[in-house]
């Protein structure tokens, strides 16, 4: 078994960050027996000069890390640490992560970078707004993104594994809340299996990076560092979004991506409108009469009094909207594209309903 692997010995590495660096946290997620556990262990035995804690968020069997802990059961709070030769840590809670990471720090002092392990049936969206809403709040710590493992045997099955009426699809919610996906173990599947995988995987989510890897074996440079929610560089997300198409279910009830742009500027406060009708009301509705529910959103927009272009990035029912350094050149079309990724989306309404809302009669598309 992958997940069986014993808790690896760690090669020395130099704490190199100064004192007031904010750290960084991926969320490592994926389907029980997937090869999260495989990742960490890898990750932390390679040479990358990170001094790295690693956080494993609630308990889940045949987890090697989690049987190196000997965790204490007095309590709501379960948190118990294990310290590496090198100074890595590794540390159990029975929480959603955040008060026992900024205590870890505080006990423990800073670290590089943290990777939180979460269970196999969690929902990575709640873990990563909360990382998201804290950094608003000045915390030490910053969402860097969200890798999601999907195991190549057996990730269909898990794709299409029915639930109850309302209920979604864990494995398809993770893929779609992934900003980078890697498909593991494709040396036990075929040409073909893996194909079908990988446009199923598309489907769901247009905007997710693919990887393909053995026993979770990566170039570490494309796993960490990901900067999936910086607004530092608006010219490069909107040339990636120039990129995503809208897709077509493959499963039923499928969750997927949807993308347009509608040109012009927009009016901010009814740019608000829209997205808060969208995700807090969810007052709009597919063909069929569904309501639609985004799990992921992304655009760059140009908004009216703004010389500079505006990034929009939500998960579930949290957004913001922030201007990039870039500004809009002279003479350059404006344009404001949107993906979103989620359940029940219709293009053409999404599309119908952004232009009635947004739109002022001064350049929007009629």
């Amino acid at each position: 078994m992958e997940e069986d692997d014993d808790c690896p010995e760690l090669v020395p590495i130099l704490d190199n960050k100064g004192p007031t660096s904010k750290i960084p946290v991926t969320i490592i997620t994926g389907y029980l027996g997937a090869g999260k556990t495989t990742l960490l262990n890898y990750i932390l035995t390679e040479q990358h000069n990170k001094r790295i804690a690693v956080i494993l968020n609630e308990f889940g069997e045949g987890s090697a890390l989690e049987k190196s802990l000997a965790v204490s059961q007095a309590g709501e709070l379960y948190e118990e640490w294990l310290e590496l030769r090198n100074g890595c840590l590794c540390c159990s809670v029975k929480d959603n992560g955040l008060k026992a990471i900024e205590n870890l720090m505080e006990k423990k002092g800073k670290f590089d970078y943290i990777l939180l392990e979460t269970t196999g049936l969690a929902d990575p969206g709640a873990v990563a707004s909360m990382f998201w809403v804290d950094a608003e709040l000045g915390s030490d710590v910053y969402l860097d993104g969200v890798v999601t493992v999907i195991d190549a045997k057996y990730g269909m099955q898990h794709l299409t594994e029915k639930k109850p009426e309302g209920l979604m699809n864990e494995a398809a919610r993770q893929i779609a809340l992934a900003d980078l996906l890697m498909i593991n173990k494709v040396d036990l599947v075929t040409v073909e299996e893996l194909t079908q995988l990988r446009e199923t995987v598309k489907s769901i989510n247009g905007l997710v990076r693919i990887l393909e890897t053995q026993r979770s074996k990566v170039d570490l440079s494309q796993v960490l560092d990901l900067h999936s929610f910086d607004i530092t560089d608006g010219v490069r997300l909107a040339e990636k979004l120039k990129l995503v198409k809208s897709t077509q279910p493959h499963l039923d009830k499928s969750i997927l991506t949807v993308t347009f742009e509608v040109p012009g500027s927009i009016s901010e406060d009814r740019l608000n409108d829209f997205i808060q009708n969208l995700l807090w009301e969810k007052t709009f509705k597919n063909k069929a009469g569904l309501a639609m529910h985004v799990i992921r959103l992304k655009g760059i927009l140009c908004v009216q009094g703004k010389l500079r272009r505006m990034i929009l990035q939500g998960v579930h029912e949290l957004y913001e909207l922030d201007e990039t350094p870039e500004t809009w050149v002279d003479g350059e079309p404006r344009v404001n594209r949107l993906v979103f990724i989620g359940r029940n989306l219709d293009e053409d309404i999404l599309r119908k309903e952004f232009i009635a809302t947004v739109s002022n009669g001064e350049g929007g598309e009629k």
